[in-house]
């Protein structure tokens, strides 16, 4: 799809979106353009937005939106429920996994594909992806038969998330603090099984506190995400500028000055 320019029109297009949780306005106009086959990282401190991001591009209802649009592949998604949005390639990978005891990692990934793809999935397809997807992971075969988040390691429980990015295959896949209470093994681990999903079919919105992270996964984007807007945007190399200068430097009112 392209448009009238002649440019692709973006994989996520967000216009001045405004956002209020309980009455309160966290997102304040943001605006934010993803194309397919790049990955963007959107870092702000505490409280600036970015998991209310998360939640909103998902189609979470606690999250009102007040003014702006989101647009997928060209198309308002606003009033899209979360299943709606899943099926249609968005995926959400939580800062915090909730466990369900009870239920195994292997009944669970094929609920969420058979619900993906609106039909059941053969048993025998289902192991072979699995299987793939495993291996080149680096999960052992015993991990599916876990119950979902219980008992799980912060890595185990970001390890799961990424394993589930690579069975739905979703076009647009927003990683909410993927990084968020990994060791540097985890980390290393977590960045490989990202850097493998990248594609030219497939968009990445990498939501993050630090810059470590990008050491392993290299940005194509940069958004800084400061009092509920995006307050820059530029190449790999604005997430060492902000590394070094921290957030305040990053505020409407400094940069001003």
């Amino acid at each position: 799809m392209t448009q009238p320019s002649g440019k692709p029109v973006p994989l996520l297009q967000v216009e001045g979106l405004h956002v209020a949780v309980e009455g309160k306005e966290i997102l304040k106009g943001l605006d934010l353009a993803l194309n397919a086959g790049e990955v963007h990282a959107l870092m702000g401190p505490n409280g600036s937005g970015k998991s209310t991001l998360s939640y909103c591009l998902m189609g979470h209802p606690k999250y009102q939106i007040t003014a702006g649009r989101i647009l997928y592949q060209g198309q308002d998604v606003r009033d899209l429920p979360a299943n709606k949005r899943a099926a249609q390639g968005i995926f959400l990978a939580f800062q915090y996994p909730t466990a369900i005891p009870g239920v195994t990692i292997a009944n669970f990934l094929r609920a969420a594909l058979r619900g993906v793809r609106g039909q059941d999935v053969p048993i025998r397809e289902f192991k072979s992806l699995v299987k793939t997807q495993l291996k080149a992971l680096e999960i052992p075969d015993a991990f599916m038969n876990r119950y979902v988040n219980d008992g799980f390691s912060g890595g185990e429980k970001k390890r799961l998330e990424i394993l589930q990015m690579a069975i739905l295959q979703p076009v647009l896949a927003v990683l909410d603090e993927t990084d968020s209470g990994l060791d540097i093994d985890a980390l290393k681990t977590v960045a490989a099984g990202i850097n493998s999903q990248r594609g030219p079919e497939r968009g990445i919105l990498v939501i993050t506190h630090y810059q470590r992270l990008l050491n392993y996964v290299t940005p194509d984007v940069v958004h800084v995400l400061v009092d509920g807007r995006v307050s820059r945007t530029g190449g790999a190399a604005l997430a060492q500028e902000l590394e070094a200068k921290g957030y305040e430097a990053f505020r409407p009112a400094a940069a001003a000055v």
